[in-house]
């Protein structure tokens, strides 16, 4: 067997810790909209091409699961008809 990669850890821990945050932002702030939400993602996107002095893969590792956990509750929002 072998040990995980340290890209997997990172990615499941940010992703996880931003589902978490998202889902505490969105029961404490009840004006928290998903058009609030895909403004974010729109910035990390932005973030995300704008990578002209090199963030290196931690920190590329991190966006993409900030992006994937925004992606997951939007979506999940939209389908429940939020």
């Amino acid at each position: 067997m072998n040990p995980p990669d340290w890209r997997e850890a990172a990615y499941r821990d940010a992703y996880e810790g931003e589902i978490r945050g998202l889902q505490r932002r969105l029961e404490a702030d009840r004006s928290c909209t998903v058009e609030d939400l895909e403004g974010t993602l729109k910035n990390l996107y932005i973030m995300e091409g704008a990578d002209w002095g090199g963030r290196g893969e931690v920190q590329n590792t991190v966006l993409a699961a900030a992006i994937a956990a925004y992606e997951t509750v939007i979506g999940g929002l939209r389908s429940a008809g939020s």
